[in-house]
């Protein structure tokens, strides 16, 4: 008896022992397989960002698609400003574009010119050489945000007004064709008054605004020039010198008129006299 439960009790614990190394066996290879997700998560998380980031600048506006309004001002100094306000003129018509408002005087003149935006430094180049430039300066407004805005309210008011048209063509009794009428009237204003936006923004893009501003200074002195330039002058001051001689007698004369006739002829009614006496 005592045989036969040991055997029983050897063969348990064998049993026991079997069932605990399989059990460990099976154990490790799923600590591994856990681990290996947890690993490739951690290496798979740096570039994680790297996407979000590209998106983000793919998202910004190029460089070539923003909507910029340019200006400039120019001054210029002149002896003759109505010559240079009438060659701007033609520059600017010349470039493509047309004058606009103008004030001209004797001492100075200020004339607005709209040219095409890519022509507006070329136009610069050409108004600078008229004059001796005093100032000049360019300056880009960029209405990027503001042509973007318009263009999808405008998109929404045109299918607004679409859809209140579909109910006006479905509309049934007087009521509902006077209501559906006042709404499409106010929406088709609101449309009219986007679409002159646009086109004023789009104008401002394309035609570049010029401020031309002219000032009158005199003449500058001629330089010396050697024998030509001595002649030149020596005739001025002649002339001037006769001018002033002719001026002098001119205020002599009548002086000469009222006093000299009486003092010539008491003169020769004396000289008369003088001869009349050795005579006698």
């Amino acid at each position: 008896m005592r045989s036969r439960w040991r055997w029983a009790l050897a063969g348990a614990l064998l049993v026991l022992l079997a069932g605990c190394s399989s059990g460990s066996e099976s154990a490790m290879p799923m600590s591994a397989d856990s681990a290996a997700p947890a690993e490739g998560g951690a290496r798979g998380a740096a570039p994680g960002p790297a996407p979000a980031q590209k998106e983000g600048a793919a998202q910004q506006p190029a460089v070539k698609d923003r909507k910029l309004a340019r200006s400039a001002r120019i001054q210029l100094t002149t002896p003759k400003p109505g010559d240079i306000v009438s060659h701007a003129r033609t520059i600017a018509t010349g470039a493509g574009g047309y004058p606009g408002q103008e004030t001209t005087t004797d001492e100075s003149a200020t004339l607005t010119l709209s040219v095409p935006a890519e022509k507006l430094d070329g136009v610069l180049d050409q108004l600078a050489g008229l004059g001796q430039v005093t100032k000049r300066e360019v300056s880009a407004q960029d209405v990027t945000a503001q042509v973007v805005d318009v263009d999808a309210r405008l998109a929404t008011q045109r299918a607004s007004v679409d859809r209140m048209r579909a109910l006006l063509a479905k509309a049934q009794s007087v009521s509902e064709i006077a209501s559906v009428e006042g709404e499409l009237t106010s929406r088709e204003a609101a449309l009219e008054s986007l679409e002159r936006q646009q086109q004023s923004l789009a104008g401002q893009v394309a035609m570049a605004s010029v401020t031309l501003s002219v000032s009158r200074v005199a003449a500058a002195p001629a330089e010396d020039g050697g024998f030509l330039s001595g002649l030149a002058g020596g005739w001025a001051a002649f002339v001037a010198f006769l001018g002033g001689l002719l001026r002098v007698l001119g205020v002599l004369l009548p002086f000469a008129v009222v006093f000299g006739v009486p003092a010539g002829v008491a003169v020769w009614l004396l000289r008369r006299r003088r001869r009349a006496r050795p005579a006698e």
